[in-house]
């Protein structure tokens, strides 16, 4: 789940929809951003289903008693996040050796410096999927698809940051920009841009980025529930989060302006 609060509540974005806005972004990208057309659809995929394992536990979000508010991917229980990951990234391997390979470099790029046991058993499992995918793909030793593979990984990153971009800030504000942000996106398309690309609100429904991928205007719809305080003090989280109805974010990225 993913968690922003506001002052008398929370929204609540599962992670499956934020995945899905990711794809769209990702489908509306420019064509020389796939690098190498031939993995097209299953670099979709994996933009599409990165998020895959959060599905069930989205469902039926947890209360954090420490911080005394819902957990968040962030701060959810290592062992249970791990066990998710896990599930997620078998059932996007049914489907795509590639895609799952991409869904296991993404995760464990941001687990692998962890030292909780349940973080290092899930680590030690995926370098050995890694490699075994990387055989199976025929990228070991191939300096070409390895390039390829590390820049669709990229753009499954851009991809996911952008769609998060829209979750963990309040629209129209660019004051306080999530910690994530603060320095621009992390992705650098370094055969376009030398530059960290950086998003700007230009109104509560429009954003901007200072270097745009999108071939033209993006219009995007996210659903979210807005569980009020109020209602979880007085019926706990899960019975308020189910009664709480779906309500959509509708955001429109820019169109690009046109370079010489």
């Amino acid at each position: 789940m993913i968690v922003f609060e506001r002052e008398t509540s929370y929204l609540m974005f599962t992670q499956d929809d934020h995945a899905q806005v990711s794809k769209q972004i990702a489908e509306h990208c420019k064509d020389e951003f796939y690098y190498d057309s031939t993995y097209y659809e299953e670099v979709l995929l994996a933009i599409k289903e990165h998020d895959r394992g959060w599905i069930d536990p989205d469902k039926s979000p947890l209360w954090n008693d420490k911080l005394e508010q819902p957990f968040s991917f962030i701060d959810y229980p290592t062992d249970l996040k791990t066990s998710f990951y896990k599930k997620g990234l078998d059932e996007v391997e049914e489907k795509s050796k590639y895609a799952c390979l991409l869904c296991s470099l993404h995760y464990s790029s941001f687990v692998q410096d962890a030292d909780e046991p349940a973080v290092q058993e899930f680590w030690d499992n995926e370098k050995k999927r890694q490699e075994r995918l990387y055989k199976e793909l025929g990228i070991v030793d191939n300096e070409e698809k390895t390039e390829t593979l590390m820049y669709h990984l990229d753009l499954l990153k851009f991809s996911d940051f952008l769609s998060l971009f829209i979750c963990l800030h309040e629209p129209g504000e660019n004051k306080e920009k999530h910690p994530f942000f603060k320095n621009g996106f992390p992705q650098l398309f370094l055969f376009v841009t030398e530059e960290p690309i950086i998003a700007s609100w230009e109104s509560q429904k429009v954003i901007s980025l200072s270097f745009s991928p999108l071939k033209s205007e993006l219009n995007i719809k996210l659903p979210y529930k807005e569980v009020m305080k109020e209602q979880i003090e007085r019926d706990g989280l899960l019975k308020a989060f189910k009664d709480t109805p779906i309500t959509n974010r509708e955001i429109t990225f820019k169109k690009p302006v046109k370079t010489s």
